[in-house]
């Protein structure tokens, strides 16, 4: 697919997909993390600050190819992913927590992705650097708040309205990503077959530590430890997608993006396991004790 219409396709994929989360979750989700201060400290700490963090630690101390660290930075800037209320789901995550989080990155993104990325350019050499923050930061409003605000703004507004596009707006928003899927996978299955085994272990080394580091600040509870720990890992690999796009790199960032979707779920399933037999517990014994 030629630069032109994988711009396109991105813009309109990523738009959907932000609209159908502001149009589908209940307002009131969005909220309920925010009169938790506590937890969403911790959660945007582990989310925003610490990841990048070990991303910029991997850059400092592994010699990887400028592609790689470009992809590494640029999933580091890029935090909450479409699917994260899915992921935690099968993890056992609090779907309402989990919900609540992923709003909450999406609408932050717009300042908190141009800074990200202007804190790897200032410390590495990346194929993304001809891209100024004031850019990032118009285009990522562009595509991800707006249409998050939009579907809020329905959702609060419009009730009715929401309750009948909901569905076909996830239909749509699912067919889109599985297209934008396609178009960039067929491509790029013979240079993610020879990604080497560096990157590959900078991105397990990554998602590990992520996870860890998620696990550990959801606090006491269970179910929202299991849901930092997923949001921790779920970077947005459509919105880093259209940045490297915007940047005209997207070739050669692409393996990175897309090993790190492949080696990050493969990464992720024993931890879900665990979590999820292990929230599954902790509910059977309330239920058990009342």
């Amino acid at each position: 697919m030629d630069h032109p219409a994988l711009l396109v396709l991105v813009r309109i994929t990523i738009f959907t997909l932000m609209l159908d989360i502001g149009i589908t979750l209940p307002f009131g989700q969005l909220t309920s993390l925010w009169r938790r201060p506590a937890l969403l400290i911790r959660s945007l700490l582990a989310v925003l600050v610490l990841v990048p963090g070990v991303v910029l630690l991997l850059l400092w101390l592994l010699d990887l190819p400028r592609a790689v660290a470009t992809g590494l930075a640029v999933l580091a800037a890029t935090p909450g992913a479409p699917l994260t209320t899915i992921r935690s789901q099968m993890a056992g995550g609090s779907t309402p927590y989990s919900a609540s989080l992923q709003l909450t990155l999406a609408l932050v993104a717009v300042l908190t992705t141009p800074l990200t990325l202007a804190i790897f350019h200032a410390m590495f050499v990346l194929e993304t650097a001809g891209l100024s923050s004031v850019e990032v930061a118009r285009e990522v409003a562009i595509v991800q708040f707006l249409p998050v605000s939009i579907g809020l703004l329905v959702r609060r507004l419009v009730p009715g309205l929401a309750g009948v596009a909901a569905r076909p707006l996830t239909v749509l928003a699912n067919v889109l990503f599985a297209l934008l899927i396609a178009a960039i996978l067929v491509p790029s299955i013979r240079m993610i077959l020879h990604f080497g085994a560096l990157p590959a272990l900078a991105i397990v080394i990554m998602v590990c530590i992520s996870l860890a580091l998620g696990h550990l600040l959801g606090g006491p509870v269970p179910d929202e430890r299991a849901a930092l720990a997923i949001a921790s890992i779920a970077r947005n690999v459509g919105l880093a997608l259209f940045i490297t796009v915007l940047s005209r790199v997207e070739q050669g960032v692409l393996p990175t993006l897309l090993s790190y979707v492949i080696l990050g779920a493969i990464v992720a399933v024993p931890y879900s396991a665990w979590s999820k037999r292990r929230v599954a517990r902790q509910r059977y014994d309330r239920r058990e004790e009342s």
